[in-house]
């Protein structure tokens, strides 16, 4: 099941249109999926039932509930709707010769083109912070501070000034893992999430958790752990728990909104985008509303938004296997699901595994008790998830 959000939506960085069904992950009280004409709120929608017209015009408002059109919006996908639908959401996976997924796609290039590292972090009495083209850090007492430009110094240089601080190679690391990030001198390594875990347990005293928080720009720490946990059930320092965890919490606190996927359906496929219908459908989604409300109805970039958050909510360091997430938009199915690297080296070179999961088929495949024949409906890096544009 895909999201029929057909309206032009804007990078999540800079607020610029574009296309796909992308929500903006820096201020979810502006929907970049809208026109200039839908001042909707993504996270935040007016789900009541309400009259709904076209700017100006005189044609008499458009009355729908949330079980009319459940229960009868369906028809109007009949003939050229209905056609038009299945191509939206079944078709361009590699299907007789059309479109991609993820298994054939070269996912290099989306993964790094909008990944630009960001890190202002206080410890051992410094403040360590990347510049454009360095590190700097500044003592609390004043009694040292220096800028590394990643053109004229060196891992050797960046070891000394870290002992001079007493960082305990937190500096270093992070220079010669922004150095390499900044050269796009790494690998990429993909695979489906149990394999991603199993390596990275495997593989704890490589770790690089100053580059994961690098990598997590603007979504770090913006939730309460205990929000998270009081939600998924497990303690949000424990990864692996975590993923699955949202899962579990997702199903108890949410259903997948199906009336509102008509609704799109409708505006997309049958008028045209003469009226916007899905707006009535919308409710407060972050963790706390979920958690108070119960079976709310909630989209694939909102599980995106959420899951993000989680497992964002504590510190790199911190987890079991410190984590940073990505927004994948595929914008020819008008879906999104949630893109998870770590980062470690092995000889001598920086390496970011990466794994894809998707809360939408979770949640829906439990919502119509379907997970005994379609299976948990986590793992997304197959051939039935494609890649447009990836936001970290």
């Amino acid at each position: 099941m895909t999201d029929p959000e057909g309206r032009p939506d804007a990078d999540p960085r800079d607020g610029s249109e574009g296309d796909g069904g992308d929500e903006t992950p820096i201020d979810e009280n502006e929907r970049v999926n809208s026109t200039s004409a839908d001042s909707s709120s993504g996270d935040a929608g007016d789900s009541t039932d309400g009259d709904s017209t076209d700017g100006d015009s005189d044609a008499p408002p458009i009355q729908l509930s949330r079980r009319r059109l459940f229960l009868g919006g369906t028809g109007g996908l009949v003939g050229v709707g209905a056609a038009r639908a299945i191509y939206n959401t079944v078709l361009g996976y590699g299907e007789f010769g059309m479109g991609t997924n993820l298994l054939d796609q070269d996912l290099d290039p989306l993964v790094g083109e909008r990944l630009e590292p960001s890190y202002d972090e206080a410890y051992a009495g410094a403040r360590v912070w990347l510049a454009d083209d360095g590190v700097v850090a500044v003592a609390d007492d004043g009694d040292g501070s220096g800028y590394l430009r990643f053109d004229d110094a060196d891992a050797e240089d960046a070891a000394a000034f870290d002992a001079e601080l007493g960082l305990d190679g937190r500096l270093e690391a992070l220079f010669v893992d922004a150095a390499a990030l900044a050269a796009d001198d790494y690998t990429l390594e993909y695979s489906q999430p149990a394999q991603f875990f199993d390596r990275l347990e495997a593989a704890e005293a490589d770790a690089r958790p100053e580059a994961v928080t690098a990598m997590r720009a603007t979504w770090d720490r913006r939730v309460d752990p205990e929000v998270v946990e009081a939600f998924a059930g497990v303690d949000p320092t424990d990864t692996r728990a975590l993923v699955h965890g949202l899962v579990e919490g997702f199903r108890a606190h949410t259903t997948y909104d199906v009336p509102r996927y008509v609704a799109g359906s409708i505006e997309d496929n049958v008028i045209f985008g003469a009226a916007d219908l899905r707006a009535r459908f919308e409710d407060d989604v972050d963790f706390e509303s979920l958690a108070e409300a119960d079976g709310t109805g909630i989209f694939c970039w909102e599980l995106v938004h959420r899951s993000m958050e989680a497992l964002h909510a504590v510190g790199a360091r911190e987890q079991t296997v410190p984590v940073a997430t990505c927004y994948v938009s595929d914008r020819r199915h008008k879906h999104a699901y949630t893109g998870v690297v770590s980062a470690v080296r092995r000889d001598g070179e920086l390496r970011l595994p990466m794994t894809f999961v998707d809360y939408t088929y979770t949640t829906l495949y439990d919502d119509v008790r379907l997970t005994g024949v379609l299976g948990e409906g986590l793992a997304a890096y197959d051939s039935r998830h494609r890649a447009d544009e990836i936001y970290w």
